[in-house]
């Protein structure tokens, strides 16, 4: 018997994702089409004797999150459930406090995983790997390979390579360590509980042996990076298996572009339904698109974004005959969307309910939810990709702000954003609810 146990965070870890964090919570933004979380419970059900998952955070239970789980149960016939943490208690925290819930029934072993990571989840493989190293050790971690430079960014991994045993593990080091760096996904066996209760109870003396207690860390508050793996390397008590498929956080709002990307490739294999296709009658598709059904796309042949007001006026009728909306590369376009003629969308994620009137382009941008870009439009913002040269290169942790101004990276619209006709955002931040009256660059519009 087997559980998922899923961290979904919480509303101040969507930070570096506002504003579109401020209508739904993070984890259930969609990426590629569907809510983040999604993808995590689909590969979760595909496991073998998979009994329950629970997600565990401090997201107050609303509606939205509500009927997520409802739908997730009916997709996939699979038991979820939500236990909400009266406060953030860190990785190792949150599944000590709720140890009696997820030890109930007997798991022999469950996986934990982190919500803001994007994979292939290689759970079926983690738990062969598990079951090849007997059962002396306290779990499985997986790796995957970084370059020297970016390793610094995440916990590092040093192995035994003959026998795949963890020997050292550093939380982002200050100097090279090891280019495994940790995915945020495990496997572990109930014994990890034991090593958590060794930490909960030194906190607590910790604690109690302090003459003023104000501002101190919560003795619940457990980091299984920090205060766990480290001391479990020591023992032996962990292994390392390396994936050599994608993977990447999904920190900002740039990297959920780009993990829509690696998504969207891997529909080919796992959802090809969910590709759009080029046929008679519909908008010319480049690359991986998902489109959902309820969208609203003209078909029609229109004037390419880059034309001029003045050709526009003069050679619109010519230049009809002949070019038509293009969607793609690496576009997701949302529930009841509506593209009017001669948009041109690429690398960009287009929330439900947005409108995109004629002969507007969007960029590397997303696009909030209900909001609405005038005619002849320009919506455009700066990609923030790995390196394409570096087969280990992951994407960089984006700074708002760098060398006293924002740093260029995607443009970000948030919910009911009025763009008017024939103005240029490019690499900006809109607020939700704002209507605009000129072009802006570079601007974080309050």
């Amino acid at each position: 018997m087997l559980k998922a146990i899923i961290l979904i965070g919480g509303p101040q870890k969507g930070t570096r994702f506002r504003p579109l964090s401020f209508e739904v919570p993070k984890p259930l933004f969609p990426v590629a089409g569907v809510p983040m979380l999604q993808h995590h419970i689909e590969a979760c059900a595909q496991v073998p004797d998979m009994k329950e998952i629970i997600l565990i955070g401090f997201y107050q239970p609303n509606d939205e999150l509500n009927r997520f789980i409802s739908c997730a149960q009916q997709e996939f016939k699979i038991p979820i459930r939500y236990l909400q943490e009266f406060t953030a208690l860190g990785t190792g925290g949150g599944i000590y406090h709720f140890r009696d819930q997820i030890l109930s029934g007997g798991p022999a072993a469950f996986f934990l995983m982190n919500a803001d990571v994007c994979s292939e989840f290689p759970l079926q493989e983690m738990l062969r790997f598990h079951h090849q190293h007997g059962e002396d050790h306290c779990g499985v971690l997986l790796g995957t390979i970084a370059n020297r430079t970016q390793s610094l960014n995440y916990g590092c991994i040093v192995e035994n390579h003959e026998t795949n045993e963890v020997l050292h593990f550093v939380e982002k080091p200050s100097t090279f360590v090891s280019d495994i760096i940790n995915c945020g996904i495990y496997l572990f066996t109930p014994d990890i509980f034991g090593h958590i209760g060794k930490v909960f109870q030194r906190n607590q003396q910790e604690r109690i042996q302090e003459e003023v207690t104000y501002g101190k860390q919560m003795p619940e508050l457990i980091r299984l990076e920090q205060d766990i793996f480290t001391t479990l390397a020591e023992q032996k008590k962990l292994f390392v298996y390396k994936t050599q498929h994608f993977w990447s956080q999904i920190k900002s709002a740039g990297s959920a572009i780009y993990a829509s990307r690696l998504y969207l490739k891997q529909y080919h294999q796992t959802h090809p339904e969910r590709l759009a296709t080029n046929q008679d009658g519909t908008p010319k598709i480049i690359g991986d698109v998902y489109i959902h059904p309820t969208a609203n796309i003209d078909p029609s042949a229109v004037v390419s974004t880059w034309i001029t007001t003045y050709l526009k006026i003069y050679f619109c009728i010519v230049l009809n005959l002949f070019l038509s909306v293009q969607l793609g590369p690496n576009v997701s376009i949302g529930k009841g969307v509506t593209i009017g003629g001669g948009v041109r969308v690429r690398e960009s994620i287009i929330l439900h309910g947005a409108v995109l009137q004629d002969h507007c382009c969007v960029l590397n941008s997303i696009v909030g939810w209900d909001s609405t870009i005038g005619k002849w439009a320009r919506v455009e913002g700066t990609p923030s990709d790995p390196n394409p040269n570096d087969p280990y290169a992951k994407i960089d942790s984006e700074t708002l702000f760098r060398d006293g101004g924002l740093t260029p990276s995607i443009t970000i619209l948030g919910c009911n954003v009025n763009i008017p006709s024939e103005v240029i955002i490019r690499n900006s931040i809109v607020l939700p609810h704002k209507d605009l009256n000129r072009s802006f660059k570079n601007q974080i519009i309050l």
